[in-house]
């Protein structure tokens, strides 16, 4: 018999790449994300998600080849989720270089912001055997090259000043998955605040000028 499909999916609703629907993930997926979160990949077993679930270990198989399907899945509901909201973002933006950029930086703080404990996950990944790492370190590159072209397209417009666009888009990339691992909802700063602060320190980085300083300390995207 084949293996049933157990993916995420999405709330009705239309949404914005700032206010995104809730990712409605099964029972098996929401409850390994506990335990994964909790006790990490290495101190989770697949029993102790049977139990957390609810159900046998072999009825836990018939969704999920093993542990390590589990972990992919759950990663590739993130990045899935996380292109989709860079690609509104962007498509939000026009063609302004400069709010294509902060448009990106924004959506990308606020998902790490909003989601951390799936965000959370991408810093385990590396626990993947080579093909599922290599699988989805291609798709984080995806992200990592949106990043960077929209950091291209602001040198070449001469709205940033950057020697070495790559490392900044690598860097600004790692920064802002931190986020993930800091940020307590409900805490003192909002996810909105983190947003506005890393928008900042990103218009920083990128040597932005003036101008875009001064939209970003102001609010405005473009």
């Amino acid at each position: 018999m084949p293996r049933r499909s157990a993916v995420a999916t999405e709330t009705a609703g239309v949404q914005t790449w700032r206010q995104p629907p809730d990712l409605a993930l099964t029972p098996i997926l929401s409850h390994s994300l506990d335990a994964f979160c909790e006790t990490g990949y290495h101190g989770t077993t697949v029993r102790d998600i049977a139990r957390r679930v609810g159900i046998t270990v072999p009825a836990l198989y018939y969704h999920h080849q093993n542990k390590e399907a589990i972990f992919v899945a759950l990663l590739d509901v993130s990045i899935t989720r996380v292109r989709q909201l860079c690609e509104e973002a962007l498509r939000d933006a026009g063609d302004d270089p400069a709010a294509r950029f902060l448009n990106l930086v924004e959506c990308l703080v606020l998902y790490m912001a909003n989601s951390t404990k799936i965000a959370y996950l991408d810093h385990e990944f590396r626990v993947l055997s080579p093909e599922h790492r290599k699988s989805y370190s291609d798709k984080r590159r995806d992200v990592e090259r949106l990043l960077l072209g929209t950091i291209q397209d602001g040198v070449d417009a001469g709205c940033f000043d950057v020697a070495a666009p790559a490392d900044t888009a690598r860097a600004l990339l790692g920064m802002i998955q931190a986020v993930a691992t800091w940020f307590q909802p409900g805490g003192r700063l909002s996810a909105h605040s983190v947003a506005l602060r890393y928008l900042d320190i990103a218009a920083h980085t990128v040597g932005a000028t003036p101008e875009v300083l001064r939209r970003v300390r102001g609010g405005a995207r473009r």
